[in-house]
């Protein structure tokens, strides 16, 4: 029991993290951007070994998150999608018009779709 609900506190934050990295995503690199520098970093000189290493880590484990978010199929992955914003916002008012208008059928989808991501991300070491 208490191992369930340390998980389930870990996926949100996992969640909300991930929705806030995912906010900042850009589709479009900036007109004019040399495709030779897309993957550079602006140097911050204030940044100690310790502090690249986590921005690194931090920014793998969030693609991680995304790619096994998007393996998973629909409704599951727009329960994931809200679930995400919901943590993130600290309010549960966000739905989809994707998932049912039922509370109870809903309510299954989202825990499925909780139990799917949490499996995936065991498997891949996140977790």
């Amino acid at each position: 029991m208490m191992r369930d609900l340390q998980l389930t506190d870990e996926l949100d934050s996992l969640l909300s993290a991930y929705h806030h990295w995912a906010k900042g995503y850009i589709p479009v690199p900036v007109c004019g951007a040399d495709p030779m520098f897309r993957n550079a970093k602006s140097g911050r000189g204030y940044d100690s070994v310790s502090d690249v290493i986590e921005d690194e880590l931090h920014g793998s484990t969030m693609e991680c998150i995304d790619f096994h978010i998007g393996e998973i199929q629909e409704p599951y992955r727009a329960a994931l999608y809200i679930l995400a914003r919901n943590c993130y916002t600290g309010h549960k008012v966000w739905i989809s018009p994707r998932l049912p208008k039922d509370p109870i059928e809903r309510g299954t989808i989202i825990l499925e779709a909780r139990n799917q991501l949490t499996r995936r991300l065991m498997a891949a070491g996140v977790m």
